[in-house]
């Protein structure tokens, strides 16, 4: 997964919002000992915090330089949570017990952060979170970014018995202060002895167990040689620190002998054990933080199933980016297993909750009725979330006067024959108003769904022409930057993901044909998907791949426009694809198939539109026949042909209408006037619902078990994909219970362990639930 190390949290000091004042229910304790140089960020990361009931103790460990003592009165200054200790050198771990016994009475929980590491602003509230839904749980971390002297990230499946042979696990974490007094803390007060390893190992033979986060909460800086204590170190040192290690060890090794092992697993997200379980609408013992002050701003929830790149993800981005921070709050709520590679992008503008990555899906419901407290949100904004539609009639009844939109990127009639705009329109009746990317997406909810004309609008997407601008790119350089040589001939670009929508089986079919004609040309595929080592194949078969380059995945698409003559698009079914947006803006001609929208935006001056014969049933039948191929190579001739006139009328027609800040004021008025007049009609809607709101609750559970198999799969994917997990120091049982992630069956069945590795899950699931 990519990381932009350079977007690490506390950079700036965000505006503090004043709650209501209560004990603190966390304490973060920070050891100090002339660390000047980073207190600062890491001052910023903590007081950006998201929760508010937290203090933050810091011990001075008697500090010799007098820059570094006056830099934490000035920290202290900050804010009133703050409280600073001083006291003798005797290092980090006897820094922390000392702050340990200095928390407040109220705490519940103690998280240890150095004042060199940084904390992402919703660390505490997921972390409490978790721990308050996991009650047997002792301690919750996350995934971990190094950075600044190396940087790479740290995801590690929690395993106890990898643990007891080296440490995989990091010092930032909450922990349940009885927890940590149950094992007397650290103890040590030796320097440089693997303390928070020898912490973890009391806390493991004790049969204490965590809640690993599945998310990077936490920035661990790996300072530079020389400013490394524990790097100084020598090695009669590192046996000094082992040898504490080893005591433990024996001692769990002896408790062995004398009877069965307290040790255990930990709970891992994203994982599925959700079994018809009742859906929980408030956590009784979660401290909803109270905002003092009336808000000026418009605080949107917006609930949207990842942070990833495609179209409509970039619309959520943008809408969060761009939209004026002086007016609008954005909460983030994702709903599915994903690596999340933009995560870092929206954190930049909202606070951001996946709750994949923390709650088990019972829980949910009651997080997101807290954010709408809390947070005191004005809209619900659902986009391309599933859940979302689901809990959408629940959150209406809940929540009446808030009014709720939604935006559909297209309808899918190979999708549950519709997609999200049947979502959409199966739950009308609470929402406000709808908005699509395209006229044509807007005739069908009306026409084919039913929908009230009043309640559905059209607002079109747009591209930032600012990045998308031909003339800040030279053409020669990204040729020889990609090692790519044209000899005269033109570049024809297909960007796409590479999967069945995009029909990719069919581009190369026409570039046989068109191949035939001319031979004058490259195809640039700039893309991954689970169809691209299979195009590959069949490319080599029809002998085009001499005519092809594949570029894989690529980040900074602009610069394959600024080389291109011409992009193509074969999907089968596209709201208005971004690509064509962003093709036009580079000043290049597209060919599209004539489906969604994109005849909306392509007009006989600026491309081709070509019918599109294929039904969507037929999604999977790669046989295409010679009357879907030949328009498009008439097509691609004609424009090749007329090149120069194309190209003249492309980038002008974005810059008539179809930029990025058109659609950003668009969304302005509509956020602005959704909130000023709510729809009645559905608050009363919502208000007749009021006495049967069960049946709204048991939407969400029907759809939450309709899913089970489905969410088991991306989560099973996501750990086996990105999380490093070690099998050979698991035994059997334990990769069964990881496969199985923790459903309350009991599972004896010979054909479990072979259906599992086939991937087979469904079918074992089924094999269970009939008890064979």
């Amino acid at each position: 997964m990519k990381i932009d190390y350079k977007l690490f949290p506390g950079k700036d000091r965000k505006e503090k919002i004043l709650y209501e004042e209560k004990e603190p229910i966390i304490s973060i304790i920070t050891p100090y000992y002339n660390t000047n140089k980073y207190i600062d960020t890491t001052a910023n990361s903590v007081l950006n915090q998201t929760f508010p009931y937290f203090e933050w103790i810091i011990v001075d460990d008697g500090s010799t330089n007098k820059a570094d003592i006056e830099k934490l009165e000035e920290i202290e200054k900050l804010d009133s949570r703050i409280r600073v200790f001083h006291k003798k050198n005797e290092g980090p771990a006897a820094a922390r017990d000392f702050g340990a016994k200095k928390m407040n009475k109220s705490s519940k929980y103690v998280v240890f952060l150095d004042s060199d590491d940084l904390i992402n602003n919703t660390y505490l509230e997921c972390a409490y979170w978790t721990l308050e839904t996991n009650k047997k749980a002792s301690w919750a971390y996350t995934d971990t970014i190094n950075f600044d002297g190396q940087n790479y990230t740290w995801t590690k499946w929690y395993n106890p018995k990898k643990e007891m042979k080296e440490n995989i696990l990091v010092m930032t974490a909450m922990i349940r202060k009885e927890a940590f007094f149950a094992v007397n803390g650290f103890e040590i007060r030796d320097k440089n002895v693997y303390e928070d390893w020898c912490l973890w190992l009391k806390m493991i033979r004790q049969g204490m167990y965590p809640v690993r986060m599945n998310f990077f909460g936490f920035w661990y800086r790996q300072k530079p040689k020389e400013e490394s204590e524990l790097q100084q170190s020598n090695s009669n040192n590192r046996k000094r620190a082992m040898s504490y290690v080893n005591k433990i060890l024996n001692e769990i090794d002896s408790d062995r002998k004398k009877g069965p092992s307290k040790i255990k697993n930990g709970i891992q997200y994203p994982k599925e054990d959700y079994n018809w379980q009742e859906i929980v609408e408030k956590c009784e013992n979660i401290c909803v933080p109270i905002k003092k002050q009336k808000h000026s701003k418009i605080n949107i929830l917006m609930i949207i199933p990842w942070m990833a790149m495609g179209g409509a993800d970039k619309f959520n981005l943008d809408v969060v980016r761009r939209s004026n921070k002086e007016k609008y709050n954005f909460t983030i709520v994702t709903t599915e297993p994903n690596r999340n590679e933009w995560r870092q992008y929206f954190e930049e503008s909202a606070a951001v909750y996946d709750l994949t990555t923390f709650l088990d899906r019972k829980y949910w419901v009651s997080f997101i009725n807290y954010i709408i407290e809390k947070n005191q949100i004005d809209i619900i904004f659902n986009t391309n979330s599933t859940f979302g539609y689901n809990i959408l009639p629940y959150l209406k009844v809940k929540h009446p006067k808030i009014p709720i939109m939604d935006y559909v990127h297209m309808e899918e009639w190979y999708n549950r024959n519709g997609g999200f705009s049947r979502d959409s329109s199966s739950v009308a009746s609470v929402i406000d108003k709808t908005y699509v990317c395209n006229a044509n997406s807007e005739k069908i909810l009306v026409k084919h769904f039913k929908r009230n004309p009043e309640d559905v609008s059209t607002i079109y997407i747009g591209v930032d022409e600012k990045i998308y601008d031909p003339s800040k790119f030279n053409k020669n350089e990204i040729l020889k930057e990609n090692n790519i040589e044209t000899n005269g001939k033109y570049i024809i670009s297909y960007i796409c993901r590479i999967s069945e929508q995009k029909r990719p089986f069919l581009l190369l079919r026409i570039i046989e044909s068109l191949k035939k004609e001319r031979d004058d040309f490259i195809f640039l595929i700039a893309g991954d998907g689970n169809l691209l080592e299979a195009m590959k194949k069949e490319a080599k078969r029809l002998k085009v791949d001499k005519n092809m380059i594949f570029l894989g995945n690529v980040k900074d698409t602009e610069k394959i426009y600024a080389i291109s003559d011409l992009t193509i698009n074969c999907s089968i079914k596209e709201g208005l694809a971004l690509t064509a947006y962003e093709s036009l803006a580079m000043g290049v001609p597209v060919i599209s198939c004539d489906v969604g929208g994109q005849k909306e935006l392509i007009n006989k001056d600026v491309g081709v539109i070509v019918p599109c014969m294929q039904k969507e049933k037929d999604i999977f039948n790669y046989d295409y026949k010679k009357k879907e191929i030949e328009p498009y190579v008439k097509g691609i001739n004609q424009i090749l042909n007329n090149i120069d006139e194309y190209k003249k009328n492309a980038r002008p027609r974005i810059l008539n209408g179809f930029t990025i800040d058109n659609m950003v004021k668009n969304m302005d008025k509509v956020f602005q006037n959704l909130k000023d007049n709510p729809n009645n009609q559905k608050i009363e809607n919502a208000e007749k619902m009021q006495n049967n709101i069960d049946i709204t609750k048991e939407l969400i559970t029907k759809y939450f078990e309709s899913v089970h198999d489905e969410y088991y799969y991306l989560a099973r994917e996501f750990n086996l994909k990105n999380v490093d997990i070690d099998w050979k120091l698991e035994k059997k049982e334990n990769k069964m219970l990881y496969y199985e992630n923790t459903l309350e069956y009991k599972i004896k069945h010979p054909f479990y362990i072979i259906l599992t590795k086939m991937h087979l899950y469904p079918v074992v699931r089924k094999i269970i639930k009939r008890g064979e």
